[in-house]
């Protein structure tokens, strides 16, 4: 099912490095329909090159399908609500819906699309049923044969570079383009950065604290890396990349590596970050002999980052959830920050 894909997401967090967008014509905003004079809307139509093809884009899109992580939100913040989204089993409610998107969409006062099944290939025949005209996959693992299957249906936006692993920046602006509001996007990108910025000025703790974060997960032991998401915020705060993680990283993947427990004391950093889906993980690594030997856990420079909904919001971060968990992710860094100066 599509949450087993996303776990790779989830646990390993991966973010490609920025792999530029390829697109045709002029990206104006304006979604004026053209249609009494025998036109396209204004700014169509667009080709948005992608790793799977090029996709063309003849007009404002009215009925968008969203397909895997980030998509849905990045179009309902450009008040693009889809038709249909797909099933998120991590995070989400019973019905499958974020929390960010489910407040968005309360606030606008905007009906909760259709949710597509939970499984783990699209389901051709109910994306078929809500009769798009656009289907964005941009961050998601479709492969050649599934994007062909899904063209078939209405022209469809895959991922720029490697499956899952789409920068959220990015992501933002892709939609952007293939919803004709390439501009409207770079203001939503501005507020964010804007929103960040004001976070780290008013946490001049954070700045130059090295941080290493961590994932103790069924027995194996998780560390990310600068080009994870989650690592990448915290650097937007001000804070840098512990040097150990680098020394101890291998090439198994970009975004993230994995160490035996007998390793754990290596792993220095003045931050310790650690996520947890339940306090009762969380405690029993923290708790473990193995945590014991690590200097952050001894000085108490820890921020625990606790539950799914928290832990989808920043991985990787979405135009909506990055500033949903923006005040508790910063303050849980801030405090553990203080205990570096207290200690210090």
């Amino acid at each position: 099912m599509i949450s087993r894909k996303l776990s790779r997401v989830l646990f390993a967090a991966p973010l490609a490095l920025t792999i530029g967008l390829t697109a045709c014509g002029s990206g104006d905003d304006s979604s004026t329909d053209d249609a009494a004079t025998g036109g396209s809307s204004a700014g169509f139509p667009v080709t948005i090159e992608h790793a799977l093809g090029e996709t063309t884009i003849e007009d404002t899109p009215t009925r968008v399908v969203a397909w895997g992580w980030g998509s849905a939100d990045a179009a309902i913040a450009l008040d693009v609500v889809p038709v249909a989204i797909p099933f998120q089993s991590y995070g989400g409610d019973a019905n499958g819906v974020l929390p960010w998107i489910a407040e968005k969409l309360d606030e606008t006062g905007a009906e909760v699309p259709t949710v597509l099944p939970d499984a783990q290939e699209p389901p051709f025949d109910e994306i078929a049923a809500a009769d798009p005209d656009l289907i964005l996959a941009v961050y998601s693992g479709i492969d050649q044969e599934q994007y062909d299957l899904l063209s078939q249906i209405a022209p469809t936006v895959a991922y720029p570079g490697e499956a899952w692993a789409t920068p959220w920046r990015d992501l933002i602006t892709t939609v952007g383009t293939a919803l004709g509001k390439s501009g409207e996007a770079q203001t939503l990108l501005d507020d964010i950065d804007a929103q960040i910025a004001t976070k780290a000025e008013e946490n001049p703790q954070l700045a130059g604290k090295s941080v290493a974060m961590v994932w103790d997960s069924a027995g194996t032991f998780y560390v990310y890396k600068e080009a994870d998401p989650r690592v990448e915020f915290a650097l937007d705060l001000g804070m840098t990349g512990a040097p150990s993680v680098n020394e101890l990283g291998t090439d198994e993947s970009t975004f993230y590596f994995t160490m035996s427990y007998e390793q754990l004391d290596q792993l220095t950093s003045d931050v310790l970050v650690s996520f947890a889906t339940t306090q009762e993980e969380q405690d029993a690594f923290l708790s473990s002999q193995a945590a014991q030997t690590m200097p952050q856990i001894q000085s108490g420079a820890v921020a625990s980052l606790v539950g799914a909904e928290f832990i989808a919001s920043v991985s990787p971060p979405t135009a909506l959830s990055v500033t949903w968990g923006l005040d508790e992710y910063v303050a849980a860094l801030a405090e553990a920050a203080d205990k570096v100066d207290a200690a210090s």
